[in-house]
């Protein structure tokens, strides 16, 4: 008797999940267009010692260009980093892929972290918006 209840509670419980309103997957919106993402987290900056250095998608790193690393923003891609801590925003593009270190969601240029403000502590709490040039 026992498992009838059983069959007959999973049963239900399978018609409640499929009935609460979930979307088909053609019906979900897609996240094609890149200038909708925002991300919230630590931001780091490259220091000048990685000046010249060559960046994964072939550039050489210029401390005093305006110019970040992340992980999966394609290359040339522009994002406007505002530090949260002081409200101070920039413009970078990305020309390189990090950062290494797992708590952190971009790299920034020396030239992007100061005027940020980032320095002296060197990792601040950011938000990362993919704009528009259009």
């Amino acid at each position: 008797m026992r498992w009838i209840y059983f069959v007959l509670f999973s049963t239900l419980s399978f018609v409640a999940a499929c009935s609460r309103g979930t979307r088909p997957p053609e019906a979900m919106p897609e996240q094609k267009d890149v200038e909708t993402q925002v991300f919230v987290g630590l931001a780091s900056y490259y220091g000048e010692e990685f000046n010249g250095n060559q960046t994964s998608s072939g550039e050489t790193y210029d401390p005093a260009r305006m110019t970040a690393a992340h992980r999966t923003l394609p290359f040339g891609t522009r994002v406007r980093v505002t530090n949260l801590e002081n409200n101070r925003s920039v413009l970078v593009t990305i020309t390189d892929r990090g950062p290494k270190k797992p708590d952190r969601i971009i790299d920034v240029s020396f030239n992007a972290a100061t005027e940020l403000m980032m320095l002296p502590p060197g990792v601040v709490k950011v938000r990362v918006e993919v704009v528009n040039e259009e």
